[in-house]
């Protein structure tokens, strides 16, 4: 390998349409679809060991040497950046490269001196729009490493690389975000069992995850809706899916009737709504939609978790005007709120986002992106 080479990749975000909280259990389906605005990881092979990591998110480049397999930010305690949080914001970036070098390693390769530089559209002025920034960040970054190595690797190992890389920071989150910045557009989507696969990459290493089956784990295309156009708010309130996730499970609510009533009543409407998107029925879909709506406001009433804020209620409650459907977008909490409404009914869409600034709610220029990372 070179030194100097150089290779460019974007990974877009998401934004979950049907099927938060319940997808975070192995097989049970979501939609979720990638939205135009990305993360694009620069990464260019250098002739020292180091891995220097720079971000338009910390204040200025970490240099990172190897540990017995990890990295670590020498002179620092605990490894950490001068205290700067450097990372925490950078957690996912360190996992994604300490991945991929374990890749390498079973395949006999080196992992070179790496220099990484992460630019974010899924940010403002480093206040995150909940459009998954950290799956975005994992995709992007083992798409470049990989291909910067000269590993040619199907679309479907490089998301099963990013599981493996982000369930070791969080073996609670759904992997749904991976799957939307992997092959973008509108997906389905049911999440593997994140036990299962840290256990079978523990006892067996990587390469043998990327050819076992994964229990639960199912992702495939939708076609977009037909007549309707996909509006976003943010609330200006970032929130943590982590956080709000962790909440859930540490209620005695899981397990319950009520947790597998709400499983059985989520994995309905999301199988509704994808057939309604594969046969172009749109009022079924906004049904569907506000169906899911209808069912994160009773689980928020019943455990409490504050996935409703005032802005979000504003947002579903001004689009349900021009009858269309609304809800918050993945954990709630903050960060976004989805609308599908009319796409011919110009003056309707106007009067949404006009709605939605006196609640302060920001309408975000985002939409669909067709495509995830090159194939």
């Amino acid at each position: 390998m070179t030194s100097g080479r150089t290779v460019v990749r974007s990974a877009p975000g998401k934004l979950f349409v049907a099927g938060e909280y319940a997808v975070v259990e192995p097989g049970t389906p979501a939609v979720l679809v990638a939205v135009d605005r990305e993360i694009t990881v620069m990464a260019t092979l250098s002739d020292a060991a180091d891995i220097v990591i720079s971000s338009d998110l910390v204040p200025r480049a970490v240099t990172w040497r190897w540990r017995d397999g990890r990295l670590h930010a020498p002179g620092t305690k605990n490894g950490d950046a001068d205290g700067d949080g450097a990372r925490g914001a950078l957690a996912h970036v360190v996992s994604a490269v300490e991945t991929v070098r374990r890749l390498l390693v079973e395949r006999g390769l080196p992992l070179p001196g790496l220099e990484i530089s992460i630019s974010s559209r899924l940010h403002d002025n480093g206040r995150k729009y909940g459009l998954g920034s950290s799956g975005a960040v994992t995709v992007a970054t083992i798409d470049a490493l990989t291909s910067l190595c000269g590993l040619d690797l199907s679309l479907d190992a490089r998301y099963r690389l990013a599981v493996i890389s982000s369930a070791g920071i969080d073996p609670k989150g759904s992997g749904g975000d991976l799957a939307a910045s992997t092959w973008g557009g509108w997906i389905a989507y049911q999440a593997p069992d994140r036990a299962f696969v840290l256990d079978l990459t523990r006892r067996h290493g990587i390469e043998e995850a990327l050819r076992t089956p994964w229990p639960g784990l199912a992702v495939r295309r939708l076609p977009a809706p037909r007549g309707l156009t996909l509006e976003v708010g943010w609330t200006g309130s970032p929130a943590s899916t982590t956080s709000l996730v962790s909440g859930l499970h540490r209620r005695t609510w899981r397990g319950t009737a009520s947790h597998r009533a709400f499983l059985e009543t989520s994995t309905d409407f999301v199988r509704a709504s994808i057939t309604a998107l594969e046969a172009g029925d749109d009022q079924s879909l906004l049904r569907q939609i506000r169906r899911a709506r209808q069912e994160l406001a009773c689980l928020d009433d019943e455990v409490g978790l504050g996935i409703f804020t005032p802005e979000l209620t504003a947002l579903c409650a001004v689009a349900e005007t021009v009858g269309g459907a609304a809800k918050p977008s993945g954990a709630g909490g903050g960060d976004c709120g989805i609308a599908l409404l009319d796409a011919e009914a110009t003056h309707d869409i106007s009067h949404v986002r006009q709605g939605w600034a006196a609640a302060g709610v920001l309408a975000l220029p985002v939409r669909p992106a067709p495509k995830g990372i090159e194939e």
